[in-house]
């Protein structure tokens, strides 16, 4: 009655009710043989009116049912709908009911004898219901319901209880036969379209291989010679099928190498299975076409004539050249750099684990060597990652070049290159390979048009002396190059376990830096920066300095590249804005404060937003404030560096330039930013202090260029009366320096202005 919640039972009530249509004939022929003689019986006994409108109302029945059965002849190609169902069910039951007519006037009007007849004739159409219809059980059930039911009443009430038991369970026989045949039925229907859909994919199968272009049928005779030449196999051998036939497969394959001998090792493996008369599946071979060479995927079996002695081989085969170039590709680029064609991190990482293996099996040593470039990222940053990379091209040719049989060198990402030394039991032939490495990748490049300088850092470990697994080696490698670029660059240095102390002592000050600030221990000093003619107090500068709790006073040099390599700068940064504000607030009110400011700073979105936070909360005038910056600050994100320090100018605040002419060439920065302040490093003042005519030739030119630009200079690391002299007659407006004050605490800075009071009222009297 109901359909389950699992499976595709619209589809199977299609494959029930297809029989109805091609069982219609046999249906109809049955009900009127059986309305016929139900007449017969009628007849003398019944009015002949009576009769023939009970014959009608069975027409009419069995109209109604034929429609609905001719609407179902595509039944099992689509899904059939509940009213389909309902409305064949419903033409079941009202035929049924039209012969309950019959029955209730043999239970008025027919002698027992007649009424056993008029039942022999409805049992044998019950019967023929169940027969014909075997598909659906609930229009057999329902007819053999009602007009068996209607029969053992009639008998009950004529009082013939043994033919109302027979009846009964004649009922119940042929109801449950119903049900039996419908479950064969279905099960044979659904059987039947497997069959069907199975058949439909093998035909689709083969009709595509046959089709394909890609593959082709095989045979050879005993003497292995090809028969039965297909056309496809013959396209495959660029060939006439002619031609083919009769021909050594091995020799039409082989192409010149059948003259020479010279097989490859696939062929070899060919001949000798079939040689052995062996099945073989997806066997790769390389074979020659037309001077060509192409990769086939051969499979064949040995096929046996009728008296089961062997006859050849049939098979099939397919070219996948254009796969196994493709499998080679995806082989090369999981193991090859894809920009310079080196090696890759994890084919060097194999490349040292099998080394470290060697030198435990033969007790030597192998060594790893960690090369980074300096200054490759000015370059990248400055001129685009085109010249980086072409760079980058270069410096693996340079070198791979230095490398022997004994060495292995590749690519572990970005600017880093490494070299595994299989035989490094001469430990000073590690230092003589860093050092020629060093050397040539020191020595100027030619990049479109650019003359390029970037030179080396190296670091390396040896195994298994410094460490037995691929990944400590790796690690203490890096440690050592770690050391080598915190040295400045341009130099080989060797793990020592001292690095790794290092290591851990820089792990726990980050771990303490990060708690620093919640501690409050860090506290800002300050250093006067005095007019160069009177000595007048013109500005502080505000100079971060930590008193850790457990690593004691830590310096800057130390603490603020770390901050800076963690971005813990930025809070840091933060922190100092807002307390430099807040003391110079106390100050007079011409006097500035200057605030050192990073290149992470700068590329925080958030800067613009702290500087303008610092200044409000504290009061401060922007014209008070001024930020220092260096000039790496444009070698990252030179425009977004740019934008930041424009934000800061608009708000009022000045820019100054430290360490002018110690890093990279500013004066493209110079024209296009309006800095309020040159710093001139204090290793030319110290120059020039000391008669060095470039330190002086160098002063005298940023003090002209900066009063061309109207901006002011700030001569850094006066220290001595004979430097202060110095500064003065080169026209620096401005000194800073040990000479007027180190950096010292807010209170002995305020302090300094009291002093300046004191000092400019005894000259006045």
């Amino acid at each position: 009655m109901t359909d389950p919640g699992d499976g595709d039972w619209a589809r199977l009530r299609g494959l029930q009710y297809s029989c109805l249509p091609r069982a219609m004939a046999s249906r109809l022929c049955a009900q009127s043989l059986a309305a016929l003689a139900a007449a017969s019986l009628l007849l003398g006994h019944v009015p002949v009116l009576l009769t023939l409108a009970w014959l009608a109302l069975l027409c009419g029945s069995l109209y109604f049912g034929t429609r609905i059965d001719r609407s179902l002849h595509d039944a099992d190609r689509r899904r059939l709908s509940s009213g389909e169902v309902n409305r064949q069910t419903l033409s079941s039951i009202v035929n049924a009911l039209v012969w309950v007519l019959p029955i209730a006037v043999a239970s008025l009007f027919l002698d027992p004898e007649t009424r056993l007849k008029l039942w022999t004739v409805l049992a044998m159409l019950m019967t023929a219901s169940a027969i014909l219809l075997p598909g659906v059980p609930m229009g057999t059930l329902m007819f053999t319901g009602i007009v068996g039911g209607a029969s053992v009443v009639s008998f009950l009430v004529a009082g013939m209880f043994d033919m109302a038991m027979v009846a009964t369970a004649f009922v119940l026989t042929v109801c449950l036969g119903a049900v039996e045949g419908a479950k064969r039925f279905l099960q044979a229907k659904v059987a039947e379209a497997g069959m069907v859909e199975k058949s439909e994919v093998v035909s689709l199968l083969l009709r595509e291989y046959e089709e394909g272009e890609a593959d082709w049928l095989w045979q050879i005779d005993p003497a292995r010679r090809v028969r039965g030449v297909s056309p496809r196999f013959a396209f495959a051998l660029g060939m006439d099928t002619a031609e083919i036939d009769g021909q050594p497969f091995v020799q039409l394959v082989a192409g010149p190498a059948w003259e020479s001998g010279q097989f490859h090792s696939s062929l070899h493996d060919l001949a000798e299975r079939l040689k052995r008369r062996e099945s073989f599946s997806n066997l790769l071979i390389r074979v020659t076409i037309n001077g060509n060479l192409r990769w086939w995927e051969l499979s064949g079996t040995p096929k046996l004539d009728e008296h089961a002695n062997f006859d050849g081989f049939r098979g099939v085969g397919s070219d996948v050249t254009e796969q196994r170039e493709s499998s080679d590709k995806i082989a090369y680029l999981a193991s090859y750099d894809t920009l310079t064609g080196l090696p890759n991190r994890m084919m060097l990482t194999e490349g040292l684990g099998d080394a470290l293996k060697y030198a435990e099996q033969w007790r030597t040593r192998c060594a790893f060597l960690m090369i980074d470039l300096d200054r490759f990222k000015a370059v990248n940053d400055t001129l685009g990652h085109l010249i980086g990379d072409q760079l980058l091209a270069k410096v693996s040719s340079r070198l791979r070049e230095q490398m022997s049989e004994n060495e292995v060198c590749g690519r572990l990402g970005g600017d880093e290159f490494a070299v595994v030394i299989r035989d490094a039991t001469d430990l000073s032939r590690v230092e003589r390979v860093a050092e020629r490495i060093i050397a040539r990748l020191s020595e100027p490049y030619e990049v479109d048009h650019h003359t390029l300088y970037v030179g080396a850092s190296v670091g390396s470990a040896v195994g298994p002396r410094d460490g037995n697994t691929v990944e400590t080696l790796m690690r203490n490698a890096d440690l050592a190059l770690y050391r080598a670029k915190d040295g400045g660059g341009n130099a080989h240095y060797t793990y020592e376990p001292a690095l790794h102390a290092h290591a851990e002592e820089r792990r726990k000050l980050e771990f303490s830096m990060r708690r620093a600030l919640e501690r409050n221990e860090f506290v800002l000093h300050y250093q006067p920066v005095v007019d160069a003619e009177s000595e007048r107090i013109l500005s502080f500068e505000a100079l971060v300095r930590w008193n850790s709790n457990e690593h004691g006073f830590v310096s800057p040099g130390k603490f603020i590249p770390l901050a800076e390599d963690t971005r813990l700068i930025v809070p840091i940064g933060e922190w100092v804005l807002r307390e430099a504000c807040h003391e110079a607030v106390n100050w007079p009110g011409d006097t500035k404060v200057a605030v050192n400011v990073s290149g992470e700073q700068l590329l925080d979105p958030s800067f613009v937003g702290s500087v303008v936070s610092a200044l409000a909360a504290s009061g401060l005038p922007a014209h008070r404030l001024e930020v220092e910056v260096t000039e790496s600050i444009f070698l990252r994100d030179a425009t977004m560096a740019r934008t930041a320090l424009e934000n800061i100018m608009a708000l009022g605040c000045g820019v100054a330039l430290d360490d002018f002419g110690t890093g990279y060439s500013s004066l493209g920065y110079l024209r296009r930013l309006r800095f309020s302040t040159i710093k001139v490093d204090r290793s030319f003042v110290q120059g020039a202090a000391t008669g060095n005519p470039e330190s002086l030739a160098i002063i005298r030119a940023v003090v002209a260029m900066a009063d061309s630009l109207e901006m002011s200079t700030t001569a850094e690391g006066v220290e001595t009366e004979a430097e202060l002299q110095m500064i003065r007659e080169l026209g620096c407006r401005k000194i800073q320096g040990f000479f007027f004050g180190r950096p010292m605490p807010a209170n002995e800075a305020s302090a300094l202005f009291r002093q300046w009071d004191l000092r400019q009222s005894g000259s006045a009297a």
